[in-house]
């Protein structure tokens, strides 16, 4: 038990900051996998049919992705902070501050994923009515960019 509460005495800081960015990183990323995957499924039916509407069905399906990137960007300007001797407020700040673009960025993915599906549909039988479908999506893309914004902000107040 001493050794754990060395370790942490020591490293605490760069361990918490760590995982902030694991999950900014994996559950934004998991999220947007799920969504991307459900709308490319979605787009494979549709383009067996109808492969001249391949571009905006790709449209429809890259919605979802932007998800992770945020996670990633949000993980990577992380990483640059963290050091061997970051103290253990700072770290668990930082860990903090990941929360909100890994949870909603999950949440978010998914469920665009659940729209760019529905807009695939209205690609296939409304083709004129695309961009209703595309904007529908986009909206549900709102919150990952609030808390986008908020991990951002967070981030820099802890620096």
């Amino acid at each position: 038990m001493e050794n754990l509460a060395s370790y942490f005495s020591q490293y605490g800081g760069a361990f918490f900051a760590s995982l902030g960015v694991v999950i900014a990183v994996i559950v934004s990323g998991m999220g947007s996998a799920l969504g991307v995957g459900k709308a490319g499924q979605a787009a494979a039916a549709l383009l067996k049919e109808q492969p001249e509407k391949f571009a905006q069905a790709l449209i429809l399906q890259l919605l979802p992705g932007t998800q992770g990137l945020y996670g990633f960007v949000i993980g990577f300007l992380t990483l640059l902070n963290i050091t061997s001797d970051l103290d253990l407020a700072k770290g668990v700040a930082y860990f903090f501050a990941c929360l909100p673009v890994g949870i909603v960025g999950y949440y978010s993915a998914k469920h665009q994923g659940n729209v760019s599906v529905t807009g695939m549909q209205i690609l296939a039988k409304k083709p004129e009515d695309f961009m209703k479908g595309a904007i529908l999506a986009a909206m549900v893309e709102t919150y990952a960019i609030l808390a986008f914004v908020v991990s951002f902000i967070l981030m820099n107040r802890v620096g």
